[in-house]
């Protein structure tokens, strides 16, 4: 048995401890990547409860459930961070990255915890399909965010619209991984081709500013 709380005590005493010694971005990444293993281990428990009360198998869970459940979880932060302050738009991307990552890198330490780390194609797919798929739903919930923010259309129709983004995504990674053959390798090829067409993405809409 995995106890998913000592796990996230034992990655984030540390993680929390160094938030003394930062500042500027590297603090915000920081308190966001915590923000991120904190979000993951709630969206368990909730997802957990769901699954019970539906009665729902593990892929149905997965395909149906999962996919919701976290992105609105990740999601809940980034909108605490945009109603305490007015980030700039490369503060926002560096917060729904370390969200992303610090949410990709706990579950990938349980799942890892849980089933061993013998089998180096499981732990390879672990971390550049399941671990940047959770990155780059972030990054384009960002993007979205990002250009509610610039049109002027920041309402609760238009969060919706960029969470679904995310959702799809999410959704469309676990169904294709759902079932073994060309669907599978064709899942886990996604997170990565995504990653390089959003990074094209952030460079043009906010690190040029255009």
């Amino acid at each position: 048995m995995v106890y998913a709380e000592n796990i996230l005590i034992c990655i984030a005493v540390p993680l929390a401890i160094a938030l003394m010694f930062l500042r500027g971005a590297v603090r915000r990444f920081d308190f966001a990547f915590l923000s991120g293993m904190v979000t993951c281990l709630l969206a368990a428990y909730i997802g957990g409860f769901f699954a019970q009360v539906s009665g729902m198998g593990a892929e149905n869970v997965s395909i149906f459930l999962s996919p919701i459940i976290e992105e609105i979880m990740k999601l809940l932060p980034v909108l605490f961070y945009l109603s305490l302050y007015e980030p700039k738009d490369t503060e926002l991307l560096q917060a729904a990255v370390g969200i992303g990552a610090g949410f990709a890198t706990f579950e990938n330490c349980c799942y890892v915890l849980s089933n061993g780390a013998q089998n180096l194609s499981y732990v390879l797919i672990r971390g550049s399909a399941v671990g940047v798929m959770h990155l780059v739903s972030m990054v384009a919930l960002a993007l979205g965010l990002h250009l509610l923010k610039r049109y002027k259309v920041f309402t609760f129709s238009g969060i919706m619209g960029a969470l679904s983004l995310a959702v799809t995504f999410h959704a469309t990674y676990n169904l294709l991984v759902s079932e073994p053959g060309v669907s599978t390798y064709i899942g886990y090829a996604l997170p990565i081709l995504f990653a390089l067409i959003l990074y094209a993405q952030t460079h043009r809409y906010i690190e040029r500013g255009e």
